[in-house]
């Protein structure tokens, strides 16, 4: 099992009412984790190995764009807030032609013993030229970059 460890800090306005993160704010924070995942950084030695695309083209200013397709998220256990960053496990379920899907599981932070898992969830995105709006096939250097972590998608529990 290949999985990319994104450590992602909540904010204290990621809480609702109840104390624990919003599941809007979940959106949000999977979102983060996927930028850090797949976002090459100014510095290489801060970038996840599956970062394959310039900022331009996760920010849509360049000559491709990824787009969500779908998302889905199943909560397992309220996510409170603290200062540790969450462990957002990502990997990918299935290469498409111009999609991947990107699978996540969100658990507390690393070295708690054990690890609670919160959140599953899985978003869909595809890979769009942006002078046509059509989807892109995904270039053979960016599958073979991610090809060491393709496993099993998420089995979603609770339909």
């Amino acid at each position: 099992m290949t999985r990319v460890h994104i450590p992602i800090h909540r904010r204290w306005g990621d809480l609702d009412a109840l104390g624990h993160v919003n599941n809007t704010s979940m959106l949000k924070l999977l979102e983060e984790a996927r930028l850090r995942a797949f976002w090459k950084s100014e510095d290489p030695a801060d970038q996840a190995p599956t970062a394959v695309f310039e900022a331009g083209v996760l920010e849509g200013g360049g000559p491709v764009a990824t787009l969500i397709a779908r998302q889905e998220i199943e909560y397992l256990a309220p996510v409170p807030y603290e200062h540790k960053p969450l462990d957002v496990q990502v990997w990918l379920g299935r290469l498409g032609g111009s999609s991947a899907e990107v699978c996540y599981e969100v658990f507390s932070p690393i070295g708690r013993d054990p690890q609670v898992l919160y959140a599953r969830a899985a978003a869909v995105v595809v890979l769009v030229d942006t002078t046509t709006g059509r989807p892109t096939r995904l270039p053979d250097a960016v599958r073979e970059t991610w090809a060491p972590y393709v496993e099993d998608p998420i089995a979603f529990g609770r339909r």
